[in-house]
């Protein structure tokens, strides 16, 4: 059946109708915007470390006070935690034997000089040698000796305050028979005041030096942390935890006790070996162990996905190496609307 003029002229008027429908269509579409975003300028950062080390409060000189020689204790006028003054009596042994041993040293010493005299006499006449002379002269040093060490003996029969402070630790009582050089009593020398004393790892430790500061945060003590500054460092490790003792000269403070915990907070000097790239936290994503992804943008402000590892955490940076140079602009915002090949449009950037 033949198909009308008019049924033509109007397909062909629809056709073209549809065709100017689908250029203006396209012709409406616009690309994709450019998404804004904050990003960070990678560069070398000498870093700066924390560490924090746990420690207890000491006073500078806790100091162990024994007798010379062995004796029964007579007295001891102080209890643990009492304080004491410069100078006072704390312990003294009973000095009976003391005194016989002065007494009896006393008498040999007098014996032996009245017989030098005479046999020096006799020297001086030429009756003797000269060989009994000195014999007879070295047993009269040696009797002066003698009473010498009795003396010493008697006068440290007694012990005594050598500065003010607290009576640390009493190891004797009344009529405890002592052998020499134990010791009865340790006493903390106020003096001296109070320094605060940590272990650390010898990494950290060989980039101590003595003068460098520190906050010390002891909470029975102040609520806010204590200034001090490193006066000792230990020469050795300690041989069970391998850990050096560092020790800090605290200021004085009356609520400080001999055995109170803080915390030590040491700035660690940066060297040419902890030169490493930091970046913001804010710029990782996929974080798996030990590693992480972060958008670098190009210079045809598209960005593509880098993986990074993950060196160490601070407060304010994550270290990390491989993946990134320095110079690289990595997103620091916005990084939950990219994808590899995002065009991004830079609005802020940090260095």
């Amino acid at each position: 059946m033949p198909v009308s003029s008019k049924f033509l002229t109007g397909l062909l008027l629809l056709s073209a109708l549809a065709g100017c429908s689908d250029s203006a269509n396209e012709s409406t579409v616009a690309p994709k915007a450019a998404l804004p975003v904050e990003i960070f300028i990678v560069g070398n950062q000498n870093a700066e470390r924390e560490i924090n080390a746990v420690g207890t409060v000491r006073y500078r000189r806790e100091t162990p006070l024994g007798f010379t020689t062995a004796g029964k204790v007579a007295v001891v006028r102080f209890e643990e935690g009492e304080l004491v003054k410069r100078g006072a009596l704390l312990a003294a042994l009973d000095t009976t034997n003391v005194g016989a041993d002065m007494s009896v040293a006393t008498a040999e010493r007098d014996r032996v000089r009245a017989e030098f005299d005479r046999v020096r006499a006799l020297y001086a006449d030429g009756w003797i040698t000269k060989a009994r002379f000195e014999a007879a002269e070295a047993t009269l040093k040696s009797a002066e000796a003698r009473v010498r060490q009795a003396g010493f003996a008697s006068s440290t029969a007694q012990l005594y305050a050598p500065s003010s402070g607290v009576v640390l630790m009493r190891n004797v009582q009344v009529g405890q028979v002592i052998a020499a050089g134990t010791p009865a009593l340790i006493l903390g020398e106020a003096d001296e005041g109070f320094v605060f004393r940590v272990p650390i790892v010898d990494r950290d430790a060989s980039k101590l030096r003595v003068g460098m500061a520190a906050a010390i945060s002891i909470e029975s003590a102040s609520e806010t942390p204590l200034t001090a500054m490193i006066s000792e460092i230990d020469g050795r490790a300690n041989a069970g935890t391998g850990a050096f003792s560092v020790q800090f000269r605290l200021p004085n403070q009356p609520t400080l006790r001999s055995g109170q915990i803080g915390t030590a907070t040491i700035k660690l000097p940066s060297s040419d070996g902890d030169t490493q790239l930091q970046i913001p936290a804010s710029a990782l994503f996929g974080v798996r162990t030990g590693e992480g992804l972060v958008y670098v943008v190009d210079a045809k402000n598209r960005v593509e996905t880098r993986n990074v590892i993950i060196q160490r955490v601070t407060d304010k940076f994550v270290n990390v190496s491989g993946g990134i140079s320095p110079g690289d602009k990595i997103v620091t915002s916005g990084l939950e609307k990219l994808r590899t090949g995002s065009a991004v449009r830079i609005v802020k950037g940090l260095r």
